[in-house]
């Protein structure tokens, strides 16, 4: 089931879209809904309202799709999913994502093998933190980021050099999306996007493959899209410390927020 937007009414309809076979997933869905079950637990343990990340996604796809980037026209989305899952999965690569924790040394030792790098929000700073030698050899492979806008420095060099967005809504990110928002769309290239959100009921154009922070979501996206857990490397994920690309966030609460990432990832079979 759907919302879909009739003009100013919102209406619940059962929604499909199809790709072949060779073109990847129809919608994106979480490997586990217990993926989306904890979605509502999270919310309840910080007092979340469940109107808040609707709104907010709402608003975004409106934003979105009201926009003249001829690349974020809801087609072109979908060529996007296209794209990443002959990438991503057609080619079966080994995947690297990286979280807010990652450093330049981390990263240098798998760049000697043919990895594909999926950025978690800010952590693709590092990237540029990298010797000449192997940073623009790293941008190069840097496929997309999973953002819910707020990595600073690093999200907006990913955007700047037109690396596709998994972009999400929630709660209180409306200024922060918006904001990113406004810095792709006067971009020379603006970047894809393909929208996700966290809410129980499906959205038309936006898609909830499930997580909760940035980096658990990633790997969410990278297995609804069709990638093998054992292709999937996580890198820079941490539950005891906050990452310095975690970008501006009350320390205490921040590690509360990585000890739900962890119960995400270890529903998807990750240990941290």
């Amino acid at each position: 089931m759907v919302i879909l937007r009739e003009g100013s009414s919102i209406l619940t309809e059962p929604f499909h879209w199809s790709m072949s076979d060779s073109d990847g997933p129809t919608d994106l869905a979480p490997v586990d809904p217990v993926l989306i079950d904890l979605q509502d637990e999270v919310r309840e343990f910080f007092d979340w309202d469940l109107r808040d990340d609707v709104d907010s996604a709402q608003l975004l796809i409106a934003r979105v799709e009201e926009s003249e980037i001829e690349s974020w026209a809801r087609h072109n989305r979908l060529a996007t999913i296209a794209h990443l899952f002959r990438r991503l999965v057609i080619r079966e690569p080994e995947v690297a994502v990286l979280g807010s924790a990652i450093e330049p040394e981390d990263l240098t030792p798998i760049l000697e093998r043919p990895v594909l790098l999926v950025a978690a929000d800010g952590a693709s700073a590092v990237l540029s933190e990298l010797p000449d030698s192997l940073s623009e050899k790293a941008w190069s492979r840097l496929v997309c980021v999973v953002s819910d806008a707020d990595g600073g420095d690093g999200t907006e060099q990913a955007v700047r050099r037109s690396v596709p967005f998994i972009l999400h809504a929630h709660g209180d990110n409306e200024q922060e999306w918006s904001a990113l928002l406004d810095i792709a769309e006067i971009s020379a290239n603006p970047p894809s996007l393909i929208l996700t959100h966290q809410t129980p009921t499906g959205i038309e154009g936006m898609y909830n493959p499930g997580g909760f922070t940035d980096g658990d979501r990633a790997v969410c996206f990278l297995r609804a899209l069709g990638v093998r857990m054992d292709r999937i490397l996580v890198m820079g994920t941490r539950t005891d410390y906050v990452g310095r690309w975690s970008g501006f966030t009350q320390e205490q609460t921040k590690l509360q927020k990585l000890r739900w990432m962890a119960r995400f990832l270890d529903i998807l079979g990750i240990e941290l």
